[in-house]
């Protein structure tokens, strides 16, 4: 059987409510400079549009992480395969995440981030899936709470398809 893709969140939701992070984060941040970091791949879709909907200065960089465990699980074991350009030291950091859902990876981040002394760091999600936590995470901005179902869209994949959604959906009739 073929997946199809179910709309949970309409575009027009995922963009107000985009505006509506980026004006709080700009509040949040009035007379800094917020440097983003996005988690690769899926984050770049969501960081773009919410950088476009920040008013403060942004500056931004990026990492890529991997999992690794017997190829369908997590083994808990984060590998950094692209690591920051930039150093953090001093900086008003924002971590912009497509979606949380163990924690595990994020979890790990977090802690090599506040190692790299910036001045502050948050985290900044799409998409939270909470009742998926495995480590407690604090997160400062959430987009959309979901419920425990395999998404696509706006940076978020199913074997590589359906990233370039401009909503968020549900994939059916996947086994």
């Amino acid at each position: 059987m073929a997946e199809t893709i179910k709309v949970l969140v309409p575009e027009e939701e995922v963009d107000k409510r985009i505006e509506e992070l980026g004006r709080k984060i700009s509040e949040d941040y009035a007379g800094r400079q917020v440097h983003l970091i996005c988690v690769l791949k899926g984050g770049v879709f969501f960081m773009c549009e919410l950088a476009k909907r920040i008013s403060v200065p942004v500056s931004m960089d990026f990492m890529s992480v991997g999992s690794y465990g017997d190829g369908t699980a997590s083994s808990g074991v984060v590998k950094i395969a692209k690591d920051l350009d930039e150093t953090l030291e001093g900086k008003d950091v924002l971590v912009v995440e497509d979606i949380i859902d163990s924690g595990r990876t994020l979890s790990y981040l977090l802690e090599v981030f506040k190692n790299r002394g910036p001045k502050s760091l948050k985290l900044c999600t799409l998409l939270d899936k909470p009742e998926r936590r495995v480590k407690d995470v604090k997160v400062d901005y959430v987009g959309f709470n979901i419920p425990d179902e395999f998404v696509v869209g706006y940076g978020l994949d199913y074997a590589q398809k359906y990233r370039n959604l401009p909503y968020i959906g549900v994939v059916e009739g996947v086994e």
